[in-house]
């Protein structure tokens, strides 16, 4: 038998408060299903008192979600405490989590209060939020900062004015593992009502410490575990459900410990955080980022093909995800290359793979990313990659509220230059318009999105392009300090890719391209 940890998930609370990640009513309604579906124990809804949207978003979330606790956000305010409680209501479990700084820090420039202050503020609020509701969480902010005497009068104060949840969070980021840790065990040592209240951890992510200072928590005595899915929440973020969840399940030999989360839901989660909030999930983020299942280099390659245990300690089905996934690139060894060879269904002899290999490693020099056209291009013993029917020249675009947006655009097709100018319903629809033309194509545009890969005015943008024609797609992407002109380079390097598509569906089929100019 293993203890419970309880999962306390703040994204719609401490997540949103991350710059730029506001959601509204519908889209914390669809988080909040996930959440519950996911079998979260407590979902932190939102602050109540922060705004007339955030109230009607905590009350819409409490009357709809049917197993999950629902908790609002509340400061040592009897104000805060009514609004929270007239929010979470309507849950089937609603829960009242009300806080208050208990730092020298924060009392003396944040509070102005003194240490009396802030224990009589604390039993005035905590007594009236139990009267309201029988589920009541009590947080020392910053008490990672907090001196332990004090913070031991305030728990024994919350705990004998009716919390049965101390959350003890650690605020900025600051403290170490084994600083947290021993945090935790003095409190269990030196407050004597401890056993009736439940202890918990909420850390944030400042020194890249946010899950590790939650596993030293628990270690100590921590049974619930304030998280959030993706690691979102103010300045570095927190600690992310998926790694801590992850951590106990893999690690079950070393802590004794298990959650209810149905973790197979967690790629769906992230992925809608991700989607909803805008906020893209970096590469290699652990459990939910694109190469966490991914391998390119060679040595891990050939061990995954024997064995996948070699270098994945979980499986991709435990998070939600088909399958690994193994990524050519220059780091690639013969292995993995052959195999990828016969999913595309080419079965060169020895002799040949070599030769095929050799000029593999060759074209993964000059390309960031290999793609299954490129190879197909190789194994049919094509000197040249798909991508060199149209080649971006350069791009000039007259735009604003005045006259029409028109672009000039100059391109290389089949060694031929070729420039035309055109007028669109905005840059970018102009300059597809001179793609279009140019290259008397007529594909459906079916995505187009940007994405900023860099802060800042200055940053580096990045587009996607999809292309659809019959029952071929083709996607790609295009990069460039000038959105435009990334946008053009995304169209050209999809258009190049359904080309090669259809060029290789047409000759299997033994008919002709219909593709004027090319």
């Amino acid at each position: 038998m293993t203890e419970k940890i309880y999962i306390f998930d703040t994204t719609l609370r401490d997540g949103e408060q991350s710059p730029g990640a506001s959601m509204n009513l519908d889209e914390k309604l669809q988080i909040a299903e996930v959440l519950d579906l996911m079998k979260v124990d407590i979902i932190e809804a939102g602050f109540p008192i922060a705004s007339n949207g955030d109230f009607e978003a905590v009350r819409e979330v409490s009357k709809n979600v049917k197993n999950s606790t629902i908790a609002g956000l509340a400061r040592a305010s009897l104000k805060d405490i009514d609004r929270a409680w007239d929010a979470v209501k309507h849950s089937r479990s609603p829960r009242i989590h009300t806080f208050i700084a208990t730092s020298p820090l924060h009392m003396k420039y944040k509070l102005k209060k003194t240490e009396d202050e802030v224990l009589e503020a604390i039993k005035k609020t905590v007594s009236h939020a139990r009267n309201l509701c029988d589920n009541i969480e009590w947080s020392c902010e910053d008490g990672g900062r907090s001196e332990l005497n004090f913070l031991y009068k305030c728990i024994d104060l919350a705990i004998n004015c009716g919390a049965s949840t101390i959350n003890i969070p650690d605020t900025v980021g600051y403290t170490l593992p084994e600083e947290f840790g021993k945090i935790f065990r003095n409190v269990k040592n030196n407050v004597v009502n401890i056993d009736k209240a439940i202890l918990s951890t909420h850390t944030h992510n400042d020194l890249g410490l946010a899950t590790a200072n939650n596993v030293a928590a628990i270690k100590e005595g921590a049974r619930q575990v304030e998280c959030t899915i993706n690691g979102m929440g103010e300045r570095a973020g927190n600690s992310s459900l998926e790694e801590i969840v992850m951590t106990l399940k893999v690690k079950k030999d070393l802590m004794p410990y298990h959650t209810d989360i149905k973790t197979e839901s967690i790629m769906k989660a992230s992925r809608l955080v991700s989607s909803i909030t805008g906020f893209p999930v970096q590469p290699n983020k652990a459990i939910v980022g694109a190469n966490a299942f991914a391998h390119e280099a060679g040595i891990h390659q050939d061990g995954m093909l024997k064995h996948s245990g070699t270098y994945e300690i979980m499986t991709p089905e435990s998070v939600g995800l088909n399958k690994s996934s193994l990524v050519l690139g220059k780091h690639s060894g013969k292995h993995a290359f052959s195999e990828k060879l016969k999913e595309l269904g080419y079965e060169p002899g020895d002799n040949a793979l070599m030769e095929l290999f050799g000029r593999f490693k060759d074209l993964a020099d000059k390309k960031k990313e290999i793609f299954e056209e490129d190879l197909i291009a190789l194994a049919e013993d094509r000197s040249a990659s798909y991508d060199e029917h149209v080649k971006f020249v350069s791009l000039e675009v007259n735009a604003g509220s005045v006259e029409k947006p028109e672009a000039r655009l100059k391109i290389d097709m089949n060694n031929e230059s070729k420039s035309i100018k055109i007028n669109g319903n905005g840059p970018v629809d102009a300059t597809f318009n001179a793609i279009k033309k140019l290259t008397e194509t007529d594909f459906k545009l079916k995505l187009y999105q940007v994405n900023a890969i860099t802060a800042g005015t200055d940053a580096q943008g990045e587009v996607t392009v999809r292309l659809e024609d019959d029952d071929l797609t083709s996607q790609a992407k295009g990069s460039d300090p000038d959105i435009i002109v990334a946008s053009a380079k995304a169209y050209i390097n999809a258009l190049n890719r359904l080309i090669f598509k259809k060029s290789k569906s047409i000759k299997e089929n033994s008919s002709n391209l219909q593709i004027r100019g090319v």
